[in-house]
């Protein structure tokens, strides 16, 4: 496996020798002690979710506190991380492992699919070439029939943001969290964040508006193998009624509108669903048993 070395070093200081050699003096040659040299800390999660070139990316932290969800689903320095279908995440977690000893693998659709997504993939591809940034990332794919997402317990850490639903709508949940188990390394851990269907409605089992409940979500990781260890409420939002008219995407950022002269845009309420803002969200921590 390929390992990424964090760019860290101590700089070793010589000091410098001083001859003193008044007239009258006793004096020989003193030795300067260097000065004590401080090892240099590791970036901080923190840190790079304050960096600059986040600026576009900081409007949406408020819904999806990237600080407390990646403490909780514990990506610290020497992890090694497969993010499902990555994106807005990569912008924090490749530069944070990059600079911590870690390993980041962004798990992709595969090519071939369709001419825009193709182009999707190569722009992501090509944006985080950048390995002075970012790290060399490694690289795999998951779609409905294909091989293995990553070779066998090779990673400690697999996280899905917001994509059960589309596993569900394309009809290979199952073979997804199988792919996640077979990936992890024994103990290692699946972090799940979802939009959130309440456990009184009925769950589509397609999960067409985009909201799934957690019970289900649970017995799809336990039909795969793994134990459930916590949830956290970090991406709640109680103003989420998760009843919408174009399901989750009639809320930002989709903010999914009716077709002019509709039905719907008579009675819709734009500034209703603007003030919502972002989906209620669970978010749920496996580990795959050791």
């Amino acid at each position: 496996m390929r390992r990424i070395t964090a760019l860290l070093s101590t700089t070793l200081c010589l000091g410098a020798v001083s001859l003193s050699g008044c007239s009258g003096s006793n004096s020989g040659n003193e030795m300067t002690a260097p000065p004590e040299q401080k090892a240099e800390q590791p970036i901080t999660l923190a840190e790079v979710i304050a960096h600059p070139r986040r600026q576009k990316d900081k409007a949406r932290d408020q819904f999806r506190h990237p600080l407390e969800t990646l403490e909780f689903f514990e990506v610290m320095p020497g992890k090694s991380v497969a993010e499902i279908y990555p994106g807005w995440y990569s912008e924090i977690i490749a530069p944070y492992l990059k600079e911590n000893d870690g390993e980041y693998y962004a798990i992709l659709l595969p090519n071939g699919i369709n001419e825009g997504l193709d182009k999707r993939i190569a722009a992501y591809k090509e944006k985080y070439a950048d390995i002075e940034t970012y790290g060399e990332i490694g690289f795999g794919t998951l779609a409905k029939d294909g091989g293995p997402i990553l070779p066998e317990a090779s990673v400690d850490v697999v996280l899905t943001f917001r994509n059960v639903h589309n596993w569900m709508s394309a009809g290979y949940v199952d073979q997804a969290f199988s792919e996640f188990y077979a990936a992890l390394k024994p103990g290692g851990i699946l972090g799940v964040v979802e939009h959130r269907l309440p456990e009184s409605a009925t769950q589509d089992p397609r999960a067409k508006s985009g909201y799934v409940q957690e019970s289900y979500m649970k017995d799809i990781a336990a039909r795969a193998g793994f134990e459930f260890i916590a949830s956290s409420e970090i991406n709640a939002n109680p103003l989420d009624t998760a009843d919408h008219p174009f399901g989750v995407w009639t809320l930002p950022p989709r903010s999914r509108l009716p077709k002019p002269g509709s039905e719907k845009e008579s009675d819709f309420d734009t500034e209703l669903f603007k003030n919502i803002g972002e989906s209620d969200r669970f978010t749920l921590k496996f580990r795959k048993p050791s």
